[in-house]
């Protein structure tokens, strides 16, 4: 099916945080480092997949759509859970009775224009929390038919949730006979990505083609163990900073991934702060080769 081109995005200097500066993660002004040369690291579609697969926070707007105000734009809620096809298409799972939901069931393929918004922020308290925004702007129409089968059955395996028994219709008043939850797909058009690693437009065809990154489910819980039961550990990977490393900084791990751990380091004799990424010696592919790969990174800070 043609699509027209030129779908509403925000660009990768957009906030919707009226606190926060231009860029989601601008070096100057949110003290972001940006990765150097030759470390390893995502590619921007995996970055993109593994923020549509997380429990990260997610707003879902229409364009172009009015509300009782005459809005041209507004925000519709939160969906409830969230995952993407083989085909690249992000399914969103929203209360029958939003917005989204009403103004999808009588939208044709072309008719309306969304974006979502993920935001991903720290699960540990560092300065400059928010870790990275990523936009995704397609058409959103109701998963109709033999379909709504197979994206509840992936709904249910990405993000196991109560809601997916309401799928059927509400029998509470005012609101009987229609559907409690719906399921609605996001034909993915436009893709900007903006993160510690950089700002970047994303194909889709390369988002279907990405994995998520097998850590990120762990992710939240293992920082948080990381920082509350091993913080000495996490400060003496200073001793593998060579000359950036000096004494009386603390150590916070930032993020976690399939292929390093990064930490920022604040404080000093300079009262700045810093980010430092440690490479495994290869990807970790599970849970278990995490464990050992970590190991071998604090037997180095050791030695």
């Amino acid at each position: 099916m043609s699509r027209p081109h030129g779908i509403p995005l925000p660009s990768a200097q957009r906030s919707s945080d009226s606190d926060e500066t231009e860029s989601a993660c601008a070096d100057d002004k949110q003290g972001q480092p940006r990765p150097r040369e030759g470390v390893r690291q995502l590619t921007g579609a995996e970055r993109v997949r593994t923020l549509v697969e997380s429990n990260a926070s997610v707003s879902l707007t229409l364009i172009g759509a009015r509300d009782s105000h005459g809005s041209e734009e507004f925000g519709t809620g939160m969906p409830v859970a969230r995952t993407a096809t083989p085909d690249g298409d992000v399914i969103l799972l929203v209360s029958g009775e939003s917005t989204a939901a009403r103004a999808a069931a009588h939208a044709q393929d072309d008719d309306l224009t969304s974006v979502i918004e993920i935001t991903d922020v720290a699960p540990v308290s560092v300065p400059h929390r928010i870790r990275g925004r990523a936009w995704l702007a397609g058409w959103l129409t109701p998963v109709r038919g033999d379909d709504r089968g197979a994206c509840a059955a992936l709904l249910a395996e990405r993000h196991p949730v109560g809601e997916l028994l309401g799928l059927g219709e509400s029998l509470d008043a005012p609101h009987a006979g229609r559907p409690a939850w719906m399921m609605l797909r996001l034909e993915v058009g436009e893709i900007t990505v903006d993160d510690l690693w950089g700002a970047e437009h994303v194909d889709p065809d390369d988002l279907a083609a990405a994995e998520p990154d097998p850590v990120s489910p762990h992710e939240a819980e293992l920082l948080q163990h990381l920082h509350s039961a091993h913080g000495d550990r996490i400060g003496e990977l200073c001793g593998l900073l060579g000359d950036r490393g000096a004494r009386g900084m603390s150590a916070v791990p930032l993020a976690l991934d399939r292929a390093g751990l990064r930490v920022r380091f604040t404080g000093g004799a300079s009262g700045g702060s810093f980010d430092a990424r440690f490479d495994f010696p290869e990807p970790v592919k599970d849970i278990c080769g995490l464990r050992r790969a970590m190991g071998t990174l604090f037997s180095a800070a050791a030695h």
